[in-house]
């Protein structure tokens, strides 16, 4: 029989629904859990005071109601660049390691109106400025399933609360990778909406031409469960989506994939990259044929062009957003942003001036264009999704990112171009090596949430990559 946190949100909702367990008993015993791992992994900066308040609540208006609301007492992670009235939010960096927000995200208020409850907010990099968790001015996370190795990031501790079994789901965001490339290295689901499928309204800003909010759950159906409350328009982004989002865990369980024309990306199989990884990609190829799938062999652009565009511009745009942050209005000078902050803003500041905006600015979104073209043509020739992995090897070790300025980069490569393209993507584990999760990438087209939701979760139900560490270990 499995234990409270290891339920998905479908068995704690219908736990609740047939008197098995309280809300309250839910979320106290995230919290004891909480409470025990958490000074090891550093994964929560802060916690939720009322959670047990909210539980409470919860149990009385399913005593009174039922569920009537498809999130109501699930235990959330929500990470650190998500405003939350109530609950201070620090983006991990000392710059506003005070700030409490005046306003929610949209993010979390759709969710807190589906009645979800916050655990509290998990650590990242800096701004969302890495793909370690190292860059956190409150020290790295670590990974549950070997503490000497990172979670990745910069959705680094929502991943790892995933992981360690200290919520049911998470949020993360992506900008390029930061919800799948942590989800891989921990071993668990992570999933990219399209750009503008969900509302980036009340998200400290990264790069905003490529920031995507999302979830990290234990498996697809969680995820879904998760979008289709925060997908939709918004009338305070203008960058959402005018789409209406679909009941998305609804449209599950397909049982094979018959009629699904699946990718196989052969420049994503690097020459460099661990010949390992390279055969637990082949297999999942291989998955996908015994489910009914036609796979073939597809090019796309050599990865590398994709470091140089994300880099221009998300540099340009990460100097535009932290200009606000500028002494008066947070409380801090702008010399308590950490040294990955201010390498990043410099080059920003660079790109952008006098005499280098056509250099590198202007070419980047020249080439940004190909890369996009490049994934269309592919799409319109029949393609409902492209494969390959979603990092080059495991999880690497605490300290790795030292003296290594392109880390995040170079990690993210895989990944940056479908970023940068606004497509929809998924991250679900495919096997282990040296006892380390890798994850698979599960890429479409804009838009099209629903036939990769559905592709990933039929090889997700065909599979058993989905393992838990043993904490006491």
């Amino acid at each position: 029989m499995k234990q409270l946190h290891e339920l998905t949100i479908k068995e704690l909702l219908d736990g609740y629904k047939n008197n098995s367990f309280t809300c309250e008993q839910v979320v106290k015993h995230f919290l004891n859990r909480i409470e025990k791992y958490n000074p090891k992994l550093n994964i929560y900066l802060s916690l939720n005071e009322n959670a047990l308040d909210q539980a409470r609540q919860a149990d009385e208006e399913i005593k009174t109601k039922g569920i009537t609301r498809s999130l109501l007492g699930i235990p959330m992670a929500i990470k650190d660049n998500f405003l939350t009235i109530d609950l201070k939010t620090t983006a991990s960096s000392n710059i506003i390691k005070d700030y409490n927000p005046q306003y929610e995200s949209t993010v979390t208020q759709k969710l807190k109106d589906a009645g979800a409850i916050f655990l509290g907010k998990t650590n990242m990099d800096a701004f969302a400025h890495g793909s370690s968790t190292e860059t956190s001015d409150f020290g790295p996370t670590l990974n549950p399933w070997n503490t000497d190795k990172l979670p990745g990031g910069s959705s680094g501790g929502s991943a790892a609360a995933i992981t360690a079994c200290l919520a049911t789901v998470a949020i993360g965001s992506e900008t390029a990778g930061s919800i799948r490339q942590p989800a891989a290295w921990c071993g668990v689901t992570g999933f990219k909406p399209s750009y503008g499928t969900v509302s980036r309204y009340g998200v400290i800003s990264m790069a905003s031409s490529t920031d995507s909010p999302g979830p990290i759950g234990k498996n697809i159906e969680d995820c879904a469960c998760v979008l289709e409350v925060i997908a939709g328009k918004d009338n305070k982004d203008a960058t959402s989506s005018p789409i209406i989002p679909e009941k998305y865990s609804y449209l599950l369980n397909k049982k094979d994939l018959k009629g699904i024309k699946v990718g196989l990306i052969k420049e994503y199989l690097l020459s460099d990259m661990d010949e390992r990884v390279k055969k637990l990609i082949t297999d999942a190829a291989d998955k996908f044929k015994q489910l009914g799938a036609t796979v073939e062999e597809v090019s796309l652009m050599d990865p590398k062009y994709s470091i140089g565009v994300y880099t221009v511009l998300q540099r340009s745009e990460v100097s535009s957003n932290l200009a606000r942050f500028d002494g008066i209005r947070f409380g801090e000078s702008r010399g308590v942003f950490n040294d990955e902050n201010k390498r990043r803003i410099m080059l920003g500041t660079y790109t952008l001036s006098s005499g280098y905006y056509d250099a590198y600015y202007k070419k980047a979104q020249a080439v940004r264009t190909k890369i996009i073209e490049d994934f269309n043509k592919l799409f319109l020739q029949g393609f409902h999704c492209l494969i390959g992995a979603v990092s080059p090897g495991p999880a690497l070790s605490v300290g790795a990112t030292k003296d290594q300025p392109m880390f995040g980069e170079m990690e993210d490569v895989l990944v940056e171009a479908s970023s940068i393209a606004g497509l929809t993507s998924a991250g679900v584990p495919c096997g282990f090596v040296d006892g380390l999760p890798i994850g698979l990438q599960i890429t479409g087209a804009q838009r099209d949430e629903i036939k990769i939701l559905q592709i990933a979760d039929c090889f997700q139900k065909n599979t058993d990559f989905v393992k838990y560490p043993n904490l006491e270990s």
